[in-house]
């Protein structure tokens, strides 16, 4: 089968792209970093599967299925869960959340097999979403509990007895508290501690360079301690 992947994060690509060279019966055509790039390959070359993120700047994944007139199957490949019901409503084969382990990827790619080769109508899934993961939590920081979506943390930087967490579209948030302790609090399906005084989002990672890892335009070191272990969670 002929795919493409659409995605705005350069390690996601990377992580899709080889994930497909372990799958004998995918054919990359190209990998496509915004719906534009996407939209003018899709008019032009005939494409069974469209792996393809749903937020983006300017031009949405659900924006780019619904703007097709000949629309290929098609799976998202999302950090967002709340997308579900739009994605399914439109149609989709399978709705991965991120991070997405290889099985799972795999089980999505042979049932996308199995559809289009046998010409059955998908129906939806149920999303695997790690039950020990909240949705939101809420901090204490100056004299008020803030809530916030555990999916919009960027990153948590340890500052002694405080802990800065780094959020989208948001000043950081300061509060009385231990990185093990916000930790707990967390779970640990999308984020990993990866220095004595950093927890990231692996959603939110635009790349890893050596020993540091690059979420927007901050340097994130990874400690010696918890490289192995950082390794195995973002190859799994």
């Amino acid at each position: 089968m002929s795919c493409i992947i659409i995605d705005d994060e350069p390690l996601a690509l990377e992580l899709l792209e080889d994930f497909i060279s372990k799958i004998s019966f995918l054919n990359l055509v190209a990998t496509c970093s915004n719906g534009f790039e996407a939209t003018n390959i899709l008019h032009t070359q005939k494409i069974d599967l469209i792996f393809t993120d749903i937020e983006m700047p300017n031009f949405s994944g659900i924006d780019i299925i619904k703007s097709l007139e000949y629309k290929p199957h098609f799976i998202f490949t999302t950090a967002y869960s709340h997308y579900a019901v739009e994605g399914f409503n439109l149609n989709a084969i399978d709705y991965l959340v991120k991070p997405i382990p290889f099985h799972r990827f795999l089980k999505a790619a042979t049932r996308a097999l199995n559809i289009i080769t046998e010409k059955v109508e998908p129906t939806p899934t149920i999303i695997e979403k790690p039950s020990n993961e909240p949705e939101y939590i809420f901090v204490k920081s100056e004299y008020e509990n803030l809530k916030i979506n555990v999916n919009e943390i960027k990153y948590v930087e340890g500052l002694k007895d405080y802990i800065k967490i780094h959020t989208a579209n948001k000043k950081p948030i300061l509060t009385l508290n231990s990185l093990k302790n916000f930790e707990e609090k967390l779970g640990l399906s999308n984020f990993i501690r990866v220095h004595k005084s950093y927890i990231v989002s692996i959603s939110h990672i635009h790349s890893v360079q050596r020993n540091r890892i690059i979420i927007d335009e901050k340097w994130i070191p990874i400690g010696f301690s918890y490289k192995n272990d950082f390794i195995k969670k973002i190859n799994c």
